[in-house]
């Protein structure tokens, strides 16, 4: 009887360790990368003590959709949007995510930004299995473009070869010329257009993309985004 008594423990003992593992497993899943240090981009030449138009995350990989992919541990790597689709869209109403299980594939549409009646495709970074999807920017999603790098993260995937994904994307000084580039594109937009959304002559306000072309939302979307 005492032995049946001392195996019941066990058991119950070893169905605790389980759980608090899992447990562990999935706040570490649900909690935000931090970022230790960020990359100012702005136009060249720039006027100095001027605040910077965008950032880049340092560590982080860019896909040229502008959304990025973060290797945390193993096969689990940390996808969202970066600063200048955040600055571009300005606040979401929604956002459309893959469900747990969904697979994404690299280069094609992962999910989409409602915003003003219209719905924005972005680019997946990564192949892979979901994992997890933020919660916390399906209830707040304008955490998803102020704080992309931060809690605005948008799904945990799981990537079977990250070597092989990783060759595609962009990071350290290849990711700050892109986005030089990118944002050489957005100065040499007519003046007068630029200017609206550039008030005090420092950075493009959030949600800038509508006030340049509201008629041609779509195109300017598209352009950047390198979505259909």
């Amino acid at each position: 009887m005492q032995g049946d008594i001392f195996a019941t423990k066990g058991i119950e003992y070893l169905i605790v360790i389980a759980y608090l593992l899992a447990l562990v497993g999935m706040l570490r899943l649900l909690t935000p990368r931090r970022v230790t240090e960020a990359l100012g981009v702005t136009p060249r030449p720039q006027p100095s003590g001027s605040r910077p138009w965008f950032l880049l995350a340092e560590g982080y990989s860019f896909h040229q959709g502008h959304t990025w992919a973060a290797h945390e541990e193993g096969e689990i790597v940390t996808v969202g949007l970066d600063d200048f689709a955040g600055k571009l869209l300005g606040v979401p109403d929604a956002l459309e995510l893959p469900a747990v299980g969904q697979r994404l594939r690299q280069g094609e549409k992962g999910w989409s930004v409602s915003l003003a009646g219209k719905s924005v495709g972005m680019l997946s970074p990564v192949d892979g299995k979901v994992l997890a999807v933020n919660p916390a920017v399906l209830e707040n999603p304008s955490l998803a473009t102020s704080r992309p790098y931060e809690d605005g993260w948008l799904l945990k995937v799981r990537v079977p070869n990250w070597r092989t994904t990783v060759r595609n994307l962009l990071q350290g000084n290849l990711a700050v010329s892109w986005m030089r580039d990118t944002v050489e594109r957005l100065r040499r937009m007519p003046a007068g257009e630029l200017g609206v959304v550039m008030p005090d002559g420092g950075a493009p306000v959030p949600g800038f993309g509508r006030h340049l072309d509201p008629e041609h939302w779509d195109d300017l979307a598209r352009e950047f985004f390198l979505t259909d």
